[in-house]
């Protein structure tokens, strides 16, 4: 299973009605830290319009004048998770990409730190896919437009590759947004996989399992179908010249 990459000294904390064995780090939290991080909980688990500045207040201990010393505003509170999540998955994504890798040994390090990113943070997931299913997003936060630039940088990735040999052809677009549903979608639909699978599906042994299936399956996509290529060959080598 992808194994954590931050290496800083953490307190570590359980979120409030976070499944048993679940734990979240930070670095010495601060009292604007723990309204964030309590209001991802709460936007997770009753959602925008369900969470009250109050219900935020009251998972920390602090009355609501306190609050709003630090946020004049749910709108504000929901915009800055947002905004934390997004430049903590480009952070990280970034790290990655600055490993001296190339081909399939780059696009198995970025769906490990993918992989790692979702597991640890389940909130956000919830959280994305709220967001996914309104059509403007809340506030006018518009997620597509904010993940397009990682998007057009994964499509770009891919187009150079497959140009150079390295990966088979498929189209970018579709290929980048197949590894995205593959990703959130397991830590999304994780109740109805529960009973689907009827074990769970987040226990250590099945995200182990999960992750190597998905490793396999993503480079078994990518590898170029040297047997095709080499068919292909064999086809010119012995047909007739032209005149």
């Amino acid at each position: 299973m992808p194994r954590s990459r931050r290496v800083e000294t953490r307190q570590c904390l359980a979120p409030a009605g976070s499944r048993p064995g679940y734990v979240q780090c930070v670095s010495d939290p601060t009292t604007r830290d723990l309204i964030l991080r309590e209001a991802r909980q709460c936007f997770a688990n009753q959602g925008y319009e369900g969470t009250s500045l109050n219900d935020i207040a009251a998972g920390v201990g602090i009355r609501r004048p306190s609050l709003l010393h630090y946020f004049p505003s749910k709108e504000a509170i929901y915009q800055q998770v947002l905004l934390d999540a997004l430049q903590d998955w480009d952070q990280q994504i970034r790290e990655a990409r600055l490993a001296p890798l190339d081909g399939w040994e780059l696009v198995d390090n970025i769906l490990e730190v993918s992989f790692e990113f979702f597991r640890a943070n389940p909130e956000l997931v919830s959280i994305v896919r709220r967001e996914a299913l309104t059509e403007k997003g809340h506030l006018g936060f518009d997620l597509g437009a904010a993940l397009r630039p990682f998007f057009l940088r994964a499509v770009a990735f891919f187009e150079r590759e497959m140009d150079a040999g390295r990966f088979r052809r498929h189209d970018p677009e579709n290929l980048v947004v197949t590894g995205y549903g593959a990703l959130l979608s397991y830590f999304s639909d994780h109740w109805m996989l529960t009973g689907l699978l009827n074990r769970d599906p987040l226990a250590p042994d099945a995200l182990e399992a999960r992750f190597e299936h998905l490793r396999a399956f993503v480079r078994s996509a990518l590898e170029p179908d040297r047997v095709a290529d080499e068919a292909v060959a064999r086809r010119a080598d012995s047909s007739p010249p032209r005149d």
